[in-house]
């Protein structure tokens, strides 16, 4: 088993600092490179390491491809980043490819499209409102060469739940060699995370060079798969994919409530719970409704010790086309169920994401969702996914699990929360015997308001890109 070094892994890989109720994420943009190295220099010194369990406050900082050019890297150095983070997540090709279509085209976005380009981010996390505004102030007051393009707040639940009502952040993966320990089918090789390490196919995974760029501190050399030596610039990395989704709440329950009346005849509060569950997977309480069909009666231990393939494997509990079943499908795949755990295992992210915006009903209320106004302010969630391949891990989830009309054998079920759907040809199939009932009209409930790919570097290579040479 790989030894993990942590003084130099950002800490924010290791943990999602649930004590650290307060955040919020600076987007900049690099104005003047000499006085943004400079400044990288001293914000370096805050960064919060993985070997750190901070009580207080935790700094983090990542760059987009531009931002990295912005400080200097040679373009050969950047040719050696995957290919997904070097094109971004804003050109056409790729918004198509993750659905990022009409509302949530990227010439819409407020951040990280063609009209408000983003090149760094600092991810500030303390453990209340008043110590991070004091952390904003005092990071603020440091910089130079940057300016602001937004500030993206969070919103902090009473309990961890997203705005539709449903509770979040469950099913994450473990990276092997951290002191968490959970199932071994659940339990990870470190270079599905962090470059420089073994991935789930016992190699390691492509990770960037500087064999062009100088910068007056060293990384240690080494050679990549094409033979090329250099700087080891990515060990100890990653790559952060973040995404700003928007959420419909209120029009996502009225469109619940018509469902439940066509379905069933009634759209009394039980039966909008029910139908609502059967889309995400879940019962609100987080229980998993393979596991308890009919009602929310499951304790918490075993909301992520489930699979589908003893008794639900024909989607009559949890339907094959429900929200969580499309992003980790388990054991439900084609051939043993050791084998499906291994290929849904290829394909994990670590999430690190916040809600934002306060909710439409502060008790998360159904009814007083339905009977609010229109105008009520933006709410959603802070999508940040952790991934050592951007293509294999977050581009394969967002293409083939959920915009996917065809996953696990359905014909016109994408997915019933975040699917590409026009509102004429989107289902939502409960499956049942004898006969399954259908869902039809489905109408998109989330849209992108914002997004880029982040490279989320070492320690070491953080000093390094804040001592560049080169010019812009």
């Amino acid at each position: 088993m790989a030894t993990l070094e942590l003084d130099d892994i950002q800490g924010v890989v290791a943990r999602g600092y649930g004590q650290l109720s307060a955040a919020c994420y600076l987007m900049l943009q690099i104005d003047d490179p000499p006085a943004a190295r400079t400044w990288l220099q001293v914000l370096a010194e805050r960064v919060t390491p993985g070997s750190e369990r901070p009580e207080e406050v935790a700094t983090h900082v990542a760059f987009t491809v531009d931002g990295l050019r912005a400080l200097g890297l040679a373009e050969d150095d950047l040719a050696t980043f995957s290919r997904e983070f070097w094109e971004g997540m804003a050109t056409p090709n790729r918004a198509a490819f993750l659905g990022d279509v009409d509302a949530s085209a990227p010439e819409h976005w407020r951040w990280g499209g063609p009209a408000h380009p983003v090149d760094l981010t600092v991810l500030l996390f303390a453990r209340d409102e008043p110590r991070l505004q004091t952390e904003v102030a005092a990071i603020k007051g440091e910089w130079t060469g940057v300016s602001e393009v937004v500030r993206l707040d969070t919103y902090l639940f009473d309990s961890p739940l997203e705005h539709f009502g449903f509770a979040d952040g469950i099913a994450q993966p473990i990276i092997e060699g951290l002191s968490r320990t959970g199932p071994p089918e659940n339990t990870l090789p470190p270079g599905e995370f962090i470059l420089g390490y073994p991935n789930a196919y016992d190699k390691l995974p492509p990770r960037p060079l500087a064999y062009a760029s100088e910068g007056s501190t060293a990384l240690p050399r080494t050679k990549n798969e094409a033979g090329v030596q250099g700087q080891d610039l990515g060990r100890n990395g990653t790559y952060l994919v973040f995404r700003e989704l928007e959420q419909d709440v209120r029009g996502f329950w009225t469109f619940v409530s018509a469902a439940s009346e066509a379905l069933y005849g009634t759209d009394d509060h039980d039966t909008r719970v029910r139908v609502a569950a059967k889309m995400v997977g879940r019962w609100p309480s987080g229980a998993p409704i393979t596991l308890s069909p009919e009602s929310d009666t499951l304790d918490n231990p075993t909301r992520d010790n489930f699979g589908y393939r003893d008794g639900d494997m024909n989607g009559h509990g949890c339907p094959l086309g429900a929200h969580i079943r499309r992003t980790n499908p388990r054991d439900a795949l084609e051939g043993t169920r050791e084998e499906s755990i291994t290929v849904s295992n290829r394909h994990r992210i670590l999430r690190r994401g916040r809600p934002y915006g306060a909710p439409v009903s502060r008790a998360l209320d159904i009814d007083e969702i339905l009977e609010a106004t229109a105008d009520h302010k933006a709410c959603g969630l802070h999508f940040i996914g952790i991934n050592a391949d951007i293509a294999r891990q977050f581009e394969f989830i967002q293409h083939t699990w959920i915009i996917n009309p065809k996953f696990d054998g359905l014909y016109s079920d994408p997915d019933p929360l975040m699917g590409n759907l026009d509102g004429r040809h989107g289902t939502f199939t409960l499956q049942a015997h004898p006969v399954r009932k259908r869902i039809t009209g489905m109408k998109r409930f989330v849209e992108v308001r914002g997004g880029a790919y982040f490279f989320l570097p070492g320690l070491r290579a953080l000093r390094f890109l804040s001592t560049l040479t080169g010019d812009a």
